[in-house]
């Protein structure tokens, strides 16, 4: 087994986060998470040092990766921050627009429609772009339904990250086995025809060695 990576410390982020509403429910996504952590994996297989920050899911963390459980944006955001610094980051948590304020107890039936005051939640990606500690290679997701690579294009410009990994996600992408993403950096976009989750995390793994090795 190659270890391009070996030395090297790469934090992943995978997952939904789950923001309470009460004790019972909450503000979340369809993601699974499998892309992420079979990403993880896949670093890990090069020799890197891997951080995987996982939102709650039900997967089983990947062979010598450092698994760190969280479940909400804000908890997420502070165990990115703890994980710093990387060598790189792969920003493929599916992360929560917004939260609310919990209600301490069941919200009831009967009382009239609740009122729910959204909070925007940080933008973790963002932040650590504009981080003194910022990764040397900081990878987003985009997870978009239509102008797949349109709207890939403005968010590598407007998060400030190098790379965006963009996919169409009207699909069975979400919980399915199989993906097919679009690569936005510098250079341009390079599309990969859709291919399952794990030989995605294995082509970007490559890329990602050949990208610090540069």
């Amino acid at each position: 087994m190659s270890r391009l990576l070996a030395g090297r410390h790469i934090l992943v982020t995978a997952g939904p986060t789950h923001e309470p509403i009460d004790p019972v429910r909450y503000i979340a996504n369809r993601s699974s998470g499998r892309q992420g952590f079979a990403i993880a994996g896949a670093l890990a297989r090069l020799g890197a040092r891997v951080t995987l920050v996982a939102g709650p899911v039900g997967l089983a963390a990947p062979a010598g990766v450092d698994r760190v459980d969280v479940e909400t944006a804000l908890e997420m955001a502070a165990a990115v921050d703890a994980a710093l610094p990387a060598d790189a980051a792969v920003m493929v948590a599916a992360v929560a627009d917004w939260r609310v304020a919990p209600a301490a107890q069941k919200i009831k039936k009967g009382g009239g429609q609740p009122r729910l005051a959204l909070i925007e939640n940080p933008d973790i990606l963002a932040t650590l772009a504009r981080s003194p500690r910022r990764p040397r290679l900081l990878i987003g997701f985009a997870a978009e339904t239509e102008q797949v690579i349109e709207h890939a294009i403005a968010k590598r410009a407007r998060k400030g990250c190098d790379w965006i990994v963009a996919n169409d996600v009207s699909g069975d992408v979400m919980g399915g086995g199989a993906n097919e993403v679009h690569i936005v950096d510098a250079g341009g976009v390079e599309s990969w025809a859709r291919l399952p989750k794990e030989d995605v995390a294995e082509r970007l793994a490559g890329r990602i060695a050949a990208a610090l090795a540069g």
